[in-house]
This record gives C-alpha cells, structure tokens and sequence, in this order.
C-alpha cells in the first residue's frame, strides 16, 4: 500500500507518539511524521477524545496537562483533526462482531465511514480484516 494522504487513529498510537516513547511501528511513526510536516491528515475519532480522558483519570497516561489542554495543542496543527460521532458510525460499530471493546468498535467504525486506514497495533483489529491497518 501506498503512503496514504489521511488516517484515523486508535487511542494507543495518539498516546505513543505524545510521548515520544518509541513503541510506535515503523509505518505508523512515519505517518505520524508526516502529519508533523503537515504532509498528511490524520483523524482523531471522538471515542479516542474519550478513551484517553478515561486513561488520564486513571493515571494510565500521562498527558502532562488537563485532556482539554492536550487535544487544544493537537488540534492547533491542522494535520490533527477531529471526527464526531454520527449515527452511521454508532450503526456500523454495532454491525461489528469482532470485539466486544465499544471503543474499538467505535473507533473501526469512524475509520471504515470515512474510507480511512486506522492506524493501530491492536492484534484484534488487525486480524478482524475491516479496515486496512497502518503499523
């Protein structure tokens, strides 16, 4: 596969990448460059939003300032966008039987109503065949 233009994100790539911790796969860390570069857009889905405000409540990550905060200095390069819920993603999340994980269901959903690679390590969501993976 090409170098595509534009991605969706799962929770856990947004977070490697933040953190500079090196876990992200070869793929997905030169995506993430680029959208540095602002050479490519990548999606933020709102259950991603969610996910990491959980993750952050619960001292699992570290954003090192309020979730507001966090996602107002992604969102001010404009190779980080956000997407919101529709009822044709909360439809497709539900027609999706691989997972039980209502954030990766979500999560699929926003990538595969856009037409968009997901950028994930997620084994599940790999092996699940809906939507092509970047890592």
């Amino acid at each position: 596969m090409a170098d595509p233009d534009a991605a969706v994100t799962d929770t856990h790539p947004l977070v490697f990448h933040a953190a500079a911790t090196g876990k992200l796969g070869p793929r997905a860390a030169a995506f993430f460059r680029r959208c540095e570069a602002r050479e490519a857009i990548l999606y933020v889905p709102m259950p991603v939003i969610w996910e990491c405000s959980l993750l952050a409540r619960v001292a699992r990550v570290n954003l090192r300032r309020s979730v507001r905060e966090f996602f107002r200095d992604l969102f001010s390069n404009p190779a980080y966008q956000p997407i919101d819920l529709t009822p044709e993603e909360i439809f497709a999340a539900d027609e999706l039987r691989f997972t039980r994980d209502p954030f990766d269901a979500l999560i699929c959903a926003a990538a595969k109503t856009a037409g968009l690679p997901l950028i994930t390590r997620d084994s599940d969501i790999r092996a699940s065949g809906v939507v092509t993976v970047i890592w």
